[in-house]
Parts: structure tokens; C-alpha cells; sequence
């Protein structure tokens, strides 16, 4: 599917009103689709992003940005925006939700693995998610390729120009090519094969050297198949690729040895921004304000390359760290602006119209009642919740003031159900990156040698 870069691809139909209706209810959570629907108070950033790097830093460059929230505080929702912003723009995009275990930033193979997964483009017109996958973007690409030029001039283009293509690895623009002309061909099993190795999926020598593939995916190299990838992609005509991490794990502890993997990989990420390595490519690494606090100052290089004297604005489009605490509306005024969108969207989900002036009183009533009991910005994600529960009693029940009921008393209690969660939390030593009595480092430093000590299966296929 083509994309007009520049051209937005989203309306407000019925179908994703709902959708983002019923991720808001259910969980107080952004919507995987139509963010730009009921976003507020980021205009400013995602502004700057769009006119210095979209439309010009990026055509050729890179950069590196690091979002800064509290828990709750909107870095999912604002890497959504940028999401959609990207693909606005026709870049593919991969979000990766890091966490210690499932993903950690410090193991470059599962990093891959989860890029190669989540990569998307604009969804299709009609669908409420994009398509995922490294495989099915290059197999969408291949039937653009015959659509557009035809079978036998796609596989000319692929022999005389893709494989020219400056890449950083061999073995990655190879499996690229030979899968597109696979796909093309509709050789099943040559696909699979090489849609495995790209996934970073293991596979065999005798498998894929005929098609020009002579290294495999390991730790020790995925960093470089990551540059490689992007390096592809505006191969490909892309513009380029925005990847955007998400640290989802509040309780973390992170040990010295990890601090030090994290703290390189970034580094060098940093580093190659600007470079020709990273054609078009953006990353952005969402992190709680205790990761600037207590992390990175353990890491002397990364902390002089993330140090600003000034914040991420429009006069200072360089800053490398984007700060969520730092919006264009105060907080009463956000979950006002908030509460509106919200309401535009409810009403187009059910096909109603409320009164919008009997609302307006409802919405400033729960607005601030939300932020007196606030607590860190989960005020936000509680207003969210009370503010659509609200709403669909009143399409049952009929509209009412909100004064003469018991909303403030539900606020209340929401507010003292997170705050008792929160000091349990902090009386148990499990507060956000909190070092405790030093047990969970020393375990995790244990478990990180130990793993040191295993075989390890992906030391290279001389083994095999």
C-alpha cells in the first residue's frame, strides 16, 4: 500500500471511535490506533519532530531522543503519537515494550527479534491495526514491485539495483534480496527459510549459504543486522524507519554490569545518529525520570552526550532528551482539553449528541477534583476511567450534573486505593529503580554471570 508522505491516513470512522472508546474504558490505556483523536497538551514536541526532523533532518539523517516521564505520565501515549506522525510521513516504525527479562535493551538478539516483529507501516484503509512483521512489509513491497513494473522487471530491479544497495552487512541485503525474489517467484520454502534468519529466528548454514547468507543472527552482531535493516529500507524507496522502546517495567533493578551494556548501547546509538549508517532512521527510548537520576550519571560518557542546558523546544530542536513533565497545558487544563476529545469520539462511537455545555461543567468538575488527589500523573489514566464511565451511565440513564452525585467521593477513593498501593510499594523497598537492601542487584549480577557461563547456542555456525 502506498502512503503519500506528508498525507494524513486517518479519519474518525464509527469503527475506530469505538476502538478507541473501548481501550480507554477497559483500561485507561492509549489506543493502538487513533491516537491523534484524543491527544493533548504535546502539540509542541510533536510539532518540532514533524517540521525539523520528518520533514528535514530525517531526509538522509538520524537522531536520537530520549522521552522523560513518571509512570503514567504519557511516554506510551506520546510514542503512539509519534507512531502515527511517522507513518503520516510513510515511515515504517517498530514500538518494542522493553522489560528486564522478556527484552532487555542490553541484549542486542532479543532487541532484533522484537523490532523485526513489531515493524508496520500506515494500516490499510479499514483496519484497526497495521500489518507486522519485517516478512510481510517485504512482501508487500514485492507485490508493489510486480503491480508497478511487472514480474520480470521487479526481479531485473532486484538483481541490478537492491543488491547495489550499501548496506553494512552482506549476508543481511542478501537475505533481503533473495527473499524478495522468493516471494516474487512464490518459492514457499525458500521464504520460509529466510524470513526465519531475518525474523532472527535460529536456522541452519546449509539453509541459507546458497542464497548468499554466510554469518547468523547472534548478540554479537544484531546491533549491526539493526543498522543493516534501516540501511534496507530507504534501500527499498523508504523514507526511512522510526523505532521507538518503551521501558514498561516500573520495579526494575538494575544491576552495575547491566547499567554499564545499557549505558554502551545507547552510547553508540547516539554515536551513529548523523551518520550514513542510519539513513532516516529515529529512535526514541521512553524512561522514567529516575532513569536520568540514578542511571545515567553511573555512566560518565552517556551522561555528558544527554546533558542540555537548555530543554527540548522549539529554540532548542537539538536537546537530546524530551521531558513529558514539560507540556503546553497545565494539568486542570489538559484533562479539560482531554475530556472533550473524549467526548467527541463517544459521541461519534454511539451515534449520539450530548449536551455539550452540561458536559463542559462535568468534565471541569472531575478535571480537578482528579488532579487534587494526584498522585505522581496518574491523574491522568484515573480521569480517563471515571470520565468514560461516566459517560456511558449517562447514554443509559440520561444525562445529569455530575455535582449532585457521587463522583468526587470516587475520586477520592481511586486517589487513596493508588496512594496505599504506592507506600506499600516504597515500604516494601520495590519503589522505581530502587537499589533496597541490594539483594535483586547481587542476584541479578549472579544470574548475569551465570548466564556467562552456559553454552552459548548462538557462538556462530562453525559449530553446527
Amino acid at each position: 500500500m502506498h502512503i503519500e508522505p506528508g498525507k494524513k491516513s486517518l479519519e474518525l470512522t464509527e469503527e475506530l471511535a469505538n476502538h478507541i472508546v473501548q481501550r480507554l474504558a477497559e483500561g485507561g490505556q492509549p489506543p493502538e490506533l487513533g491516537i491523534q483523536f484524543i491527544n493533548v497538551g504535546n502539540e509542541s514536541y510533536l510539532s518540532i519532530l514533524e517540521h525539523e526532523y520528518f520533514e528535514r533532518i530525517l531526509k538522509g539523517g538520524s537522531s536520537f531522543k530520549l522521552v522523560e516521564g513518571y509512570f503514567g505520565g504519557g511516554k506510551t501515549h506520546f510514542l503512539y503519537c509519534v507512531k502515527e506522525l511517522s507513518w503520516d510521513h510513510g515511515f515504517a516504525t517498530s514500538m518494542v515494550e522493553l522489560s528486564p527479562n522478556e527484552c532487555p535493551y542490553d541484549d542486542p538478539l532479543k532487541v532484533y527479534q522484537a523490532v523485526a516483529r513489531g515493524l508496520s507501516t500506515a494500516p490499510p484503509e479499514g483496519r484497526l491495526a497495521p500489518m507486522r512483521g519485517l516478512t510481510l512489509l517485504l512482501e508487500n513491497h514485492a507485490d508493489d514491485l510486480v503491480s508497478d513494473n511487472g514480474k520480470k522487471m521487479a526481479l531485473t530491479y532486484l538483481r541490478r539495483t537492491l543488491r547495489g544497495v550499501p548496506c553494512e552487512s552482506h549476508s543481511f541485503r542478501q537475505a533481503v534480496v533473495a527473499y524478495l525474489r522468493a516471494d516474487i517467484e512464490e518459492d514457499d520454502e525458500t521464504s520460509a527459510v529466510l524470513g526465519a534468519w531475518l525474523s532472527g529466528e535460529p536456522v541452519t548454514a546449509a539453509q541459507v549459504r546458497a542464497h548468499g547468507v554466510f554469518e547468523p543472527m547472534t548478540r554479537s552482531n544484531a546491533f549491526v543486522m539493526l543498522r543493516s535493516l534501516s540501511q534496507m529500507i530507504t534501500g527499498m524507496g523508504m523514507p526511512g524507519l522510526v523505532l521507538l522502546f518503551d521501558e514498561v517495567d516500573r520495579n526494575m533493578s538494575v544491576g552495575p554490569r547491566r547499567i554499564r551494556s545499557i549505558g554502551d548501547n545507547l552510547r553508540q546509538v547516539i554515536d551513529l545518529c548523523g551518520r550514513s549508517q542510519l539513513p532516516g532512521t529515529l529512535f526514541l527510548y521512553a524512561v522514567p525520570p529516575e532513569f536520568m537520576r540514578n542511571i545515567v550519571p553511573e555512566y560518565p560518557a552517556l551522561h555528558q552526550r544527554l546533558r542540555s542546558p537548555i530543554p527540548f523546544s522549539i529554540r532548542s530542536p537539538q536537546a537530546p532528551v524530551i521531558d513529558l513533565q514539560l507540556l503546553d497545558l497545565e494539568p486542570v487544563a489538559l484533562l479539560e482539553a482531554l475530556g472533550d476529545r473524549i467526548l467527541a469520539v463517544f459521541e461519534k462511537a454511539r451515534g449520539i449528541h450530548l449536551d455539550h455545555e452540561l458536559q463542559a461543567r462535568n468534565i471541569s468538575l472531575l478535571a480537578r477534583k482528579c488532579v487534587e488527589g494526584e498522585f505522581e500523573l496518574n491523574h491522568r489514566r484515573l480521569f480517563v476511567k471515571i470520565w468514560t464511565d461516566a459517560l456511558f451511565r449517562q447514554m443509559v440513564d440520561g444525562e445529569e450534573d455530575l455535582q449532585t452525585r457521587v463522583e468526587e467521593d470516587m475520586v477520592l477513593k481511586a486517589v487513596e486505593d493508588l496512594a496505599s498501593k504506592t507506600d506499600t510499594w516504597k515500604e516494601a523497598g520495590n519503589d522505581v529503580f530502587a537499589d533496597g537492601d541490594g539483594k535483586e542487584n547481587e542476584e541479578d549480577e549472579e544470574n548475569e554471570e551465570n548466564e556467562g557461563d552456559e553454552e552459548d547456542p548462538d557462538s556462530g555456525w562453525e559449530q553446527q
